[in-house]
């Protein structure tokens, strides 16, 4: 299984990008989808969380600004970042819990991560 995400790019505070990932493989379904990333100097955090049923979970300091959809029949996860900030400047990775067959159980998996950094 792989998780190849894109859209990053640099952007001035205040614009907008829109991430993509899909997997791609063997996968018999996907259950989470999320968005983590990691800033300079910091820890890496979970940004946000769509469940294979719709059901969302954001960060407070991403909450109105960024959204995070799905396209289940493309296995394909994105994020819109609208209004960015400065601090939002950091390596996005997707991640997906994804069964490889109807008896296995789920297995977190990464993607290689893009970069959005926030200019002034």
């Amino acid at each position: 299984v792989q998780l190849q995400a894109s859209g990053g790019g640099l952007v001035q505070a205040g614009g907008s990008l829109r991430l993509s990932c899909t997997a791609s493989g063997s996968i018999f379904s996907i259950n989470v989808m999320a968005w983590h990333r990691q800033g300079p100097g910091k820890q890496r955090e979970l940004v946000t969380s769509m469940a294979s049923g719709g059901s969302t979970h954001y960060i407070d300091s991403v909450k109105g600004r960024f959204t995070i959809s799905r396209d289940n029949a493309k296995n394909a996860v994105y994020l819109q970042m609208n209004s960015l900030k400065l601090e939002d400047t950091a390596v996005y990775y997707c991640t997906a819990s994804i069964r490889q067959s109807g008896s296995s159980p789920p297995r977190g998996h990464w993607g290689q991560g893009t970069q959005v950094t926030v200019s002034s």
